[in-house]
C-alpha cells in the first residue's frame, strides 16, 4: 500500500484471544482493500497481545500494533483515542474486538458517506449474534432489532440524541458499525476518557452524543456487523452484577454536564434528559408519566365510533 490509506480501522483489546482473530480476519475479508487496521493493547496478559504482534509483523504496510506506555489497562476510549491520534485515512472505522463484519461493510459504507457528503458518520442495523455460540442451548437465534428511526436518510443533529436510547426508544447504533470522517472524530476530541471500569457501558453513548449535536448522520437499514452477545461483555457483567442503573445515571450526569459546558439550551433535549434522570433516580416515575398518554389513548377510543 501507497500514501495514505481510506479507511483506518480502530481495535482497542483486551485479553481478547478468544475472538480476535475471527475479528481480524472479518477485516482482511472486507471487499475494499484500501484500509490501515490499528490495534491498540490496553494491558493484554493472555495470547492476544502476541496475536496482534503477529498480525503487525506479517502486514507491517496495514497492520500497526500499538500499546499504552508501560502496558497500562487504560481503558478502551483511551485506547482508541491513541489509536486515532496515528490514523491517517479519511475516514475512521470502530471495532470491537469480539465482533465481526460482513465482507461488503466498508465498501458500502464509504460509498454511502461519498454519495451523502454532508454527512459526518453512517450505520446500519447490525446483527445481534448468538449462533456463533453452538453450546449455547436455547439461546442461538441472532436479531437485528430495528432501527427505530427513518432509514436511508440523513437526520440533523441533534435530532438523534432525543430518537435513541437511552433518552428515546430507537435503538443506539453498534460502535463497530460505524463509520465516520476523520474530521468530524478530531472535531469533537475523539473518545470519552472519563469512561473507566463498569462505566465502559456507556462510553459509546458519550461518543454518540457528541456526534448527533455535531453533525447530519445518516442511517441505513443495511446490516453490515455481526455484534457478538457473549458472558465476557461488559454489557453482560454490568447487568448481571445489578449496577446498570447506577452507570447510566453516571451517563446522563455526563451528558448534563456536557450540553451545560457546549451552552446548549435545546429544549426538547433538556425535557427528555429530565425524565431520564427522574427514572434513574426513581423508576416508579414512569408509571406516573405515562398517565397523560394512557389517558390521551383512552380518549381517542372513546371517541371513536363503534
Amino acid at each position: 500500500m501507497t500514501g495514505s490509506p481510506l479507511v483506518s480501522i480502530l481495535v482497542g483489546f483486551l485479553d481478547a484471544e478468544r475472538f480476535i482473530e475471527e475479528t481480524i480476519a472479518s477485516v482482511f475479508d472486507q471487499t475494499l482493500g484500501d484500509w490501515e487496521l490499528i490495534l491498540v493493547d490496553d494491558g493484554s496478559s493472555d495470547r492476544s497481545s502476541s496475536v496482534a504482534q503477529r498480525y503487525a509483523a506479517e502486514n507491517p504496510e496495514r497492520v500497526h500494533y500499538l500499546t499504552h506506555e508501560g502496558h497500562r489497562n487504560r481503558g478502551v476510549c483511551a485506547s482508541r483515542n491513541l489509536a486515532l491520534s496515528r490514523a491517517r485515512g479519511r475516514f475512521v472505522a470502530i471495532l470491537d474486538a469480539d465482533d465481526v463484519w460482513l465482507p461488503q461493510k466498508l465498501a458500502q459504507q464509504v460509498e454511502i458517506l461519498n454519495g451523502h457528503p454532508r454527512a459526518g458518520m453512517v450505520f446500519g442495523a447490525a446483527r445481534y449474534w448468538r449462533s456463533w455460540d453452538k453450546s449455547a442451548a436455547g439461546m442461538r437465534r441472532d436479531y437485528t432489532p430495528r432501527l427505530g428511526i427513518e432509514a436511508e436518510t440523513i437526520h440533523e443533529p441533534p435530532t438523534l440524541l432525543r430518537s435513541c436510547h437511552p433518552l428515546g426508544r430507537a435503538a443506539a447504533p453498534c460502535p463497530s458499525d460505524l463509520l465516520l470522517r476523520k474530521e468530524v472524530l478530531l472535531s469533537v476530541r475523539g473518545f470519552e476518557e472519563a469512561f473507566t471500569g463498569i462505566y465502559q457501558m456507556y462510553e459509546d453513548q458519550a461518543f454518540l452524543a457528541k456526534i448527533y449535536l455535531s453533525t447530519p448522520v445518516f442511517a441505513s437499514a443495511g446490516t453490515w456487523t455481526l455484534y457478538r452477545l457473549h458472558e465476557g461483555s461488559c454489557c453482560h457483567r454490568v447487568g448481571t452484577s445489578g449496577q446498570e442503573l447506577h452507570v447510566r445515571n453516571f451517563y446522563l450526569d455526563w451528558l448534563d454536564h456536557y450540553l451545560r459546558d457546549h451552552g446548549n439550551r435545546d429544549l426538547r433535549i433538556r425535557r427528555a434528559l429530565r425524565r431520564a434522570q427522574l427514572l434513574g433516580r426513581h423508576p416508579w416515575a414512569d408509571r406516573l408519566l405515562s398517565w397523560p398518554r394512557q389517558i390521551k389513548e383512552m380518549a381517542k377510543n372513546l371517541a371513536r365510533p363503534s
